[in-house]
This record gives C-alpha cells, structure tokens and sequence, in this order.
C-alpha cells in the first residue's frame, strides 16, 4: 500500500489499564437462615452492573444508539469523564444474535481539552459520534492485526517530541472521522476539508490529553489490533457521558 506523505500528527497521552477484580469473604460455612439479612457479598453482586446479555450500549441515548449500524457486532464505547474532561474509559462491547456482551475495559485519554459535537483543527477536543473502524498501522510490526495493517517508519511519532511521547503512534487505529477508508492511517486526505481536522486515531498512551485522538495503554491496543474484525463491521462510539446520553 502507498505510504502518503507527512500529516500532521496528534499529541497523546499514556494511562494504565485497571484490572477489576472482587474480593470474596469466607463466612462460616453455615447456611444463612431465612430472614436473615444478605452478606455483604451477596449485595455487592447484587449491585455490580450487567455485562452480558445487554440489549444496548450501557449509557448511550436513543440518538447515538441508532447511529450503530445494524451490521456491526463490535462496538468500542469511549466514555469521556465530562465536556472539558481529558479523562475517559474504554469499553469493548461484542454482539451474540441480538445482546451484547462486555469483552474489556480500560482507562484513557482524548482531547485535552475535551469533547465537542463540531471538531475542528486544533481544538483539542475529540469529536462525539459513531465512527467506523476500518483501517490499522503504526511503527512497529503488525502484532497479529484482523483489520489492514501499514507498517511504516512514516507513522512513527518524530523525535524532535519529547522522549515520552516517541511511542504514540508504535500502534494505531483510524477513527474513519474526515479521512479516506481502505488507506494508511497517515494519509492525509480530508474529504470535508482541511479545516474539520481529521488523522483522529486510538493510538498508544503516554499518560495525559492528546490533540483530538483516544490514547489507550500498550495492552489495550494490541487487544482491539487482535479483536476487531472488519467482518464484524466495528465502530467506534465516542464522547463525554452527558453527551453520549443525550
């Protein structure tokens, strides 16, 4: 495939993924006798949020929800913390006959400056809405990619950055936001124009705000680069959670 030339690239950030996990409490062994109150235990299950068998995207309205074309059995929700927020998570959601299941989650970045429903270059906000998924890259080799992968030097962050930041782009994937399907991630073309911005990615992680993109851990991306199937149409699904309900 052809490599275009330079585009401008966004600054990112780098967040751990969080591992959740539920600590048990042994009790006596004994049954507990009717009446009695449930444990503690028993509440906390009671309390946990489905992940199985849902029939939507968890904390997405009616409007956005419609917009999740009705081929598509991936879906990677970006739940950004608030409007001026750089903080969000990220949840992998996959569709059995008519439910969804959650496949993983992690913590994340966008925007530095955080969500708008009208993107434009340099705003520093990461654009609210349901973007396909249709094209992979980054410096380093392909890990195992179902989507189309571009290895190329050209991807890789310059090293005229600051060290922390070298490693964005080792892996990335193309939000399809003002830019061509079936290409490189880097390629520069905007179809809306120079203006709407556009080279919006999930790319690597280094710890804060990024210029427009979603920046997920190491972990995170090389899990969506193995999981997300451009036979099962995936999309992404972004934006603060006050607009995401809207």
């Amino acid at each position: 495939m052809r490599i275009s030339g330079a585009v401008r690239v966004v600054v990112s950030a780098a967040a751990c993924g969080v591992l959740l996990t539920t600590l048990t409490s042994c009790g006596d062994g004994g049954d507990t006798e009717k009446g009695d109150p449930p444990s503690a235990g028993a509440r906390k299950d009671k309390d946990k949020p489905q992940t199985t068998g849902l029939k939507s995207i968890p904390d997405v309205g009616d409007r956005l929800q419609s917009q999740i074309p009705d081929d598509s059995r991936q879906v990677v929700a970006v739940y950004g913390a608030g409007k001026n927020s750089a903080q969000s998570t990220v949840v992998l959601y996959q569709r059995t006959g008519s439910t969804w299941d959650k496949a993983a989650g992690w913590k994340a970045h966008n925007g530095r400056k955080g969500w708008t429903a009208d993107h434009h270059e340099d705003d520093k906000r990461s654009p609210v809405g349901v973007f396909t998924l249709t094209d992979a890259g980054g410096a380093l080799p392909d890990p195992g990619a179902l989507l189309p992968y571009t290895e190329s030097a050209a991807i890789q962050a310059p090293r005229y950055w600051t060290k922390p930041y070298w490693h964005d782009f080792d892996y990335v994937i193309a939000i399809d936001y003002n830019r061509v399907k079936g290409t490189a991630p880097n390629d520069p073309t905007r179809p809306e124009g120079q203006s709407k911005g556009g080279s919006i990615w999930l790319h690597m992680d280094h710890g804060s705000g990024t210029s427009a993109c979603v920046s997920l851990p190491k972990a995170a991306m090389v899990k969506l680069l193995r999981t997300l199937d451009p036979k099962q149409n995936p999309v992404v699904l972004m934006g603060d959670r006050a607009a995401l309900k809207a």
